[in-house]
């Protein structure tokens, strides 16, 4: 599956809200979202009664912008492609498309979607902007499966070359270093040396 059922819903959803239960609690901002109930978000109290053993990931905020961790969202979808950033000494990625005025001549890296320019060289600014693409053009993915499949391919290459290295060292060495030739037989015969005679008696 390219794209996880939760995903649109995920990006569609309004954080920091406040929560209608737990309002007035010092944690009762909506920041969580259940990847199992996809629903609306909620708060850490929320969390506790109604989602203690789901999978919930934590939506955090910088300079107005959704984001989430890396270490996060890893686990749960592949975010290759994606620009990450780091922010208070964790690495996140936006959730959405952030507007930004028409890049400038000599940007180097820009989102293959909105334009914006990029740090690095990514194809996508943010996870809706990979799920443009894959819609768009179904050249990327989703799927840690998919991802899986392409690292254990690349690995098993990387063996065969490292095998296929090996025999060729192997060979060039027994090149180099011709064998030995084998020792002559035992049965050979040897040369005879002078005979002596016994002296004579007196």
């Amino acid at each position: 599956m390219a794209v996880p059922p939760w995903l649109e819903s995920l990006l569609s959803t309004a954080f920091f809200t406040v929560c209608t239960t737990h309002g007035d609690a010092a944690r009762g901002e909506c920041n969580m979202y259940c990847l199992d109930c996809k629903g609306d978000a909620f708060c850490f109290y929320c969390r506790s009664s109604k989602h203690k053993d789901h999978q919930v990931i934590q939506i955090r905020r910088s300079s107005y912008h959704d984001v989430v961790r890396v270490t996060e969202i890893q686990k749960v979808l592949d975010i290759s492609g994606i620009q990450t950033y780091v922010i208070n000494s964790a690495r996140v990625l936006f959730l959405n498309e952030r507007p930004q005025p028409k890049s400038g001549k000599g940007v180097a890296h820009i989102c293959e979607i909105c334009g914006r320019s990029l740090l690095d060289p990514f194809r996508f600014c943010s996870l809706g902007c990979k799920l443009v693409g894959i819609k768009r053009n179904g050249n990327a993915s989703f799927s840690l499966e998919a991802k899986n499949e392409v690292v254990v391919m690349d690995r098993t290459r990387r063996e065969g070359i490292s095998k296929e290295e090996e025999e060729l060292r192997e060979g060039s060495q027994q090149d180099i270093y011709p064998p030995t030739p084998p020792p002559p037989p035992s049965s050979a015969r040897r040369r005879k040396g002078i005979p002596h005679r016994a002296p004579f008696g007196s």
